[in-house]
């Protein structure tokens, strides 16, 4: 059975978001210029959002690997260590405050999530680690202090994105919101889209909420659908979104489905299936973007992986890593407060979800991926880089 699932492609020149403020000292110092670079890498590896931390430390893992081939940095060669944090904020917290105090970590990737993000960043912060999430959007992440980072798009731009979709494209006028209440990604996306398709004449005429984990929505499915919504705003997690695509088509709702970056992963599609024809969804990159560069690392991903394809969440660990990298060479050394320097200093980095497409037209440019006839929709708005 072939599926079809839009995907709005927003992919942006990356360039680490900042605090302003700079320290004279911290960091894990110890032998700082010589031996093994160790770097730490937590996310979710057995919990509710396992692909997104399996995907990511994947990418992450070929980046160390092509790095450590090439002889290292300086000669020195990259150690990552890896954490399980089973998708819980007070585990992140724990493994990082792990990393910090007994491993002895020059930096820190991760997490995945914003709510886990959140919880681990202040002991980051406090410990004057920098610290790059491949892919917590939630605006709020940076805002913990100077030594966070991240490689993605946030949630702002996102939530924007995909309320102009909704209003310009599908020339839809009433949406309803379906959220994850306890999640500050979910809460975050809801509230921007709110603000920004209201803004464009749009109306919200139901907002209903779950918690993650649950496996029955059709209470709040069956809330919505009298509403007359055009468009139903889902920004969630592939678990509890495939779940939900396919209750809404059991009880007649055949409106589109929008949502956001974290519904990438194949488990969508094994739980929602064909509920999902018609949706939308933006993401980071696309692998079937042509550009050289993209197509070059879906080749050695692949290779790499023996024949495993790489989502968003693979190419934004494989960028994050190679950002650390480059900044450690740049630097000329792992002390915290001069790398943490060196990664504030990054701009227009060329990696792999950096926006390859030239803007020759104003239509979307639309074709058909295979082997999973998911179609790609690659929108042609701006792109600049932001943090």
């Amino acid at each position: 059975m072939r599926y079809t699932l839009l995907t709005l492609g927003l992919i942006i020149v990356l360039l680490v978001a900042l605090a302003c403020e700079r320290r004279s000292n911290g960091g894990n110092k110890g032998s700082s210029d010589t031996g093994a670079i160790i770097v730490g890498y937590y996310g979710d590896l057995s919990g509710r959002t396992s692909n997104f931390g399996q995907s990511t430390k994947n990418g992450a893992l070929m980046a160390v690997d092509e790095i450590n081939k090439a002889g290292g940095i300086g000669g020195r060669p990259i150690q990552l260590l890896v954490e399980d944090d089973q998708g819980r904020p007070e585990q992140a917290a724990t493994v990082v405050t792990k990393f910090i105090n007994q491993d002895k970590v020059h930096a820190l990737l991760g997490e995945v999530a914003s709510g886990n993000t959140l919880a681990a960043a202040p002991k980051a912060q406090a410990a004057r680690i920098p610290m790059i999430t491949p892919s917590s959007t939630a605006d709020s992440v940076t805002q913990v202090g100077d030594y966070i980072f991240r490689v993605c798009y946030t949630d702002t731009f996102q939530g924007e994105a995909m309320a102009r979709f909704a209003a310009n494209t599908l020339k839809a006028r009433r949406a309803a919101i379906l959220l994850d209440f306890n999640s500050p990604y979910s809460r975050g996306l809801a509230k921007v889209f709110t603000d920004n398709f209201t803004r464009l004449g749009g109306e919200i005429v139901s907002e209903q909420s779950y918690t993650q984990g649950d496996r029955d929505y059709k209470g709040q499915l069956t809330s919505i659908r009298p509403a007359g919504a055009d468009v139903i705003f889902v920004p969630g997690y592939y678990g509890e979104v495939g779940v939900i695509a396919k209750q809404a088509k059991e009880l007649g709702i055949d409106k589109p489905l929008l949502g956001t970056d974290g519904w990438d992963a194949p488990q969508l599609f094994e739980l929602g299936g064909a509920a999902l024809n018609g949706s939308y969804m933006s993401n980071h990159y696309s692998v079937d973007d042509p550009a050289p560069a993209i197509q070059k690392f879906v080749a050695d991903y692949k290779a790499y992986y023996r024949g495993a394809a790489p989502d968003a969440l693979a190419a934004l660990g494989y960028d994050a890593m190679n950002v650390l990298a480059d900044a450690i060479r740049r630097a000329g050394t792992t002390d915290g407060p001069r790398l943490r320097d060196a990664i504030a200093h990054t701009t227009n980095f060329a990696g792999v979800t950096r926006d390859h497409y030239q803007r020759r037209t104003q239509r979307h440019q639309a074709h058909r991926r295979a082997p999973a006839g998911k179609r790609q929709v690659h929108l042609p708005g701006d792109h600049s880089a932001f943090s």
